[in-house]
């Protein structure tokens, strides 16, 4: 895991290194990514250096959220080609998370744009009721 010396994100929220900024507050900002998926592709990053959103204080978590929805309206109204949007967080690096800051993108998206989201082949098949009650017991106590 990065560390936040070594980390881009921390030395962009520093200052130590450029981005193009779309907003900025006191515990998130917002930047275009710099290898776009679509033209005004966004992260929303917490100011203050968290690998996983686990790790995210909830004051930022509830920010980013919060910062992603006024970017999508955004998106929506800027005249950038956008008919939709996609919100994307990568937790880890079996999710395909690669800078290890926790950072949620903001991705406008159209008919045919190209980017895709593959689901396995057994998706689409109901779980059991029971596996899925289960299941989400397991969660309930750790939540």
């Amino acid at each position: 895991m990065t560390e936040p010396a070594a980390c881009v994100f921390c030395r962009i929220v520093e200052g130590r290194e450029q981005a193009s900024f779309v907003a900025q507050g006191a515990d998130v900002l917002a930047f275009l990514d710099l290898h776009p998926i679509t033209e005004g592709h966004t992260l929303i990053v917490p100011r203050k250096h968290a690998a996983s959103i686990g790790e995210v204080d909830e004051v930022s978590a509830v920010a980013m959220w919060s910062l992603a929805r006024r970017v999508a309206a955004a998106l929506g109204a800027s005249g950038l080609r956008c008919e939709a949007i996609n919100f994307f967080l990568a937790d880890g690096a079996a999710a395909g998370q690669e800078v290890f800051h926790s950072h949620l993108h903001v991705i406008p998206r159209w008919q045919g744009d190209g980017f895709r989201i593959e689901f396995p082949p057994h998706y689409g098949a109901a779980a059991p009721r029971k596996e899925l009650d289960d299941i989400a017991g397991r969660l309930r106590k750790k939540v």
